[in-house]
């Protein structure tokens, strides 16, 4: 077994504290990464605070992985040692079911195994990136851009892949005029992707203390949702709603934003139930719909997307020891606008 050193949290109240985790032994078309930078996710803190359902402590969390390949399996064929490589939210999926083989891997009917707080094919929990090492199998590794630095990699392999593929698949482009929902980790880099694909943006945040950053990020728009007459402005005028709070909201509000055949789609995963009033639906022929992280092959797409366009999230670098503060943080809203952990501290 090959040993990492790791942050790793022992219960829902509990502190991250040093740790040792083992990692297989490379199968023949496994890959070894050096962890370089690991990305805070909020999906992490839910996680790690028992939020979304029973955990099998101890836990290292991290879905948002950037490093280097120092070893391959005999059979490796897309891959060698020194490549500049990531890895996201899943680590491996059945492979053969109709989703998997579309290469819709996330929605394997099986259920994908996920990069950390799952059981992997040989039966063992899985463990994430806020650790030195992890070691995967080829299929679930994405090539990074040499244009885009490591540190600012990271967070593109959950937060750039979540608002990317929405994006995509509800048409975002020219002619669209499409809404992003808060502005924090998620939020930040829909408006980029957005903008990018040629779409009108429109930023709705609770107050407009972030408008200056949303407009340099290419918002055309932007407005605060504590104000009544927001709603009353943008009634019946968006093609497509990308909501990324990860907390309730009034969602029957939002749906009358949008105009005849728009849709709303939830990234964001609230703990708890959002209650849908039918009516706000049915009158315009509206949607409400969900969407997860990409496929293998549509992550390297978003990739190779955002190296085209240069872009990159906004980050701020911290240290292993720093991970608490940074939890409490990015939960008070404090951060523009993703936290990426330096491996190297750990």
């Amino acid at each position: 077994m090959i040993t990492a050193k790791a942050r790793a949290v022992d219960g829902p109240d509990q502190p991250f504290r040093s740790a040792e985790i083992n990692r297989r032994d490379l199968d023949t078309t496994d890959v070894l990464i050096e962890i370089k930078f690991a990305g805070i996710c909020h999906s992490d803190i839910h996680t790690a605070h028992g939020e979304w359902g029973p955990v099998n402590y101890p836990l290292v969390p991290g879905h948002e992985i950037a490093g280097i390949v120092t070893e391959v399996g005999s059979g490796v064929t897309k891959y060698k040692v020194g490549d500049r490589v990531g890895v996201g939210c899943m680590v491996d999926s059945c492979g053969e079911c109709e989703n998997c083989r579309k290469g819709e891997e996330q929605y394997c009917l099986k259920g994908n195994i996920p990069t950390y707080a799952g059981v992997d094919k040989y039966g063992e929990p899985t463990q994430g990136g806020y650790s030195t090492h992890i070691v995967v199998t080829e299929n679930f590794v994405v090539r990074i851009p040499d244009n885009i630095e490591l540190d600012a990699a990271a967070p593109l392999l959950c937060a750039g892949i979540t608002t990317y593929s929405p994006l995509h698949h509800w048409g975002a482009g020219p002619g669209k005029k499409v809404a992003v929902v808060g502005m924090g980790g998620l939020g930040h880099m829909a408006v980029k992707i957005a903008h990018a694909m040629g779409a009108e943006v429109t930023v709705l945040s609770q107050t407009l203390s972030k408008k200056q950053d949303g407009l340099q990020f290419g918002a055309d728009h932007y407005y605060a949702t504590s104000d009544s007459e927001t709603f009353e402005k943008l009634a019946g005028s968006l093609d497509l709603i990308i909501n990324t709070v990860s907390a309730s909201i009034d969602i029957n509000a939002y749906f009358s934003l949008l105009k005849l055949d728009g849709t709303l789609v939830n990234v964001g995963a609230p703990p708890d139930p959002l209650p849908v009033n039918a009516f706000s639906l049915i009158g315009h022929r509206r949607s409400f719909a969900g969407s997860m992280i990409g496929g293998i092959r549509e992550t390297q797409e978003m990739l190779d997307f955002c190296a085209e366009h240069d872009i990159v999230p906004s980050i701020e670098v911290i240290s292993a020891d720093q991970i608490d503060e940074a939890y409490k943080r990015v939960l008070a809203s404090d951060v523009k606008y993703r936290f990426v952990i330096d491996a190297s501290t750990i």
